[in-house]
């Protein structure tokens, strides 16, 4: 198995999919049914290959993922070759992004000295979805890049004001 096997949830609300999976194998649902009684390990096999390839069409189509904790942001931009990274660090430990007032705090404070901004760009290795892959075990989700794109532009537009 290449990444992780699909919750029980996830495998419920994918029912309609996972049917259209067997039936590119030829297996009826009466088939699946003996299987699953009979040969656990061939039916538990069938749900890894499945989760395999659900996991393969959503990382191919991923675009961005943030990983947020209470004093860090890391906002990622995926690339065809690379990944771009913005990462946001609060060194005031009152302050928890993670909440309402503490991420109004940021917007207001960016330029604040327990305010640090990094950006950086990292090649993918030889297989980039398991890069993504890696971050979203480690708690990033996938989004739309709001965050991404609002300070991607905050530091376009800083650049501009500074001469840069």
């Amino acid at each position: 198995m290449k990444y992780r096997r699909l919750t029980k949830e996830q495998l419920e609300e994918m029912q309609q999919e996972f049917i259209n999976f067997l039936a590119t194998q030829s297996i009826t649902g009466e088939e699946w049914k003996e299987i699953k009684a009979n040969k656990p390990e061939v039916a538990e096999q069938e749900i890894d290959v499945f989760s395999d390839l659900v996991w393969e069409g959503v990382l191919n189509k991923a675009e961005y993922l943030e990983h947020i904790s209470p004093s860090t942001m890391n906002l990622f931009k995926l690339g065809v070759d690379q990944m771009e990274l913005i990462s946001i660090m609060v060194g005031d430990e009152l302050i928890d992004i993670t909440t309402d007032s503490g991420y109004k705090w940021l917007q207001k404070n960016l330029l604040d000295e327990s305010v640090k901004i990094f950006t950086a760009t990292k090649e993918y290795s030889e297989d980039p979805n398991a890069d993504k892959f890696k971050l979203i075990e480690t708690g990033a989700v996938i989004t739309k890049g709001q965050l991404f794109n609002y300070f991607d532009d905050l530091m376009e537009l800083g650049k501009e004001t500074n001469g840069f």
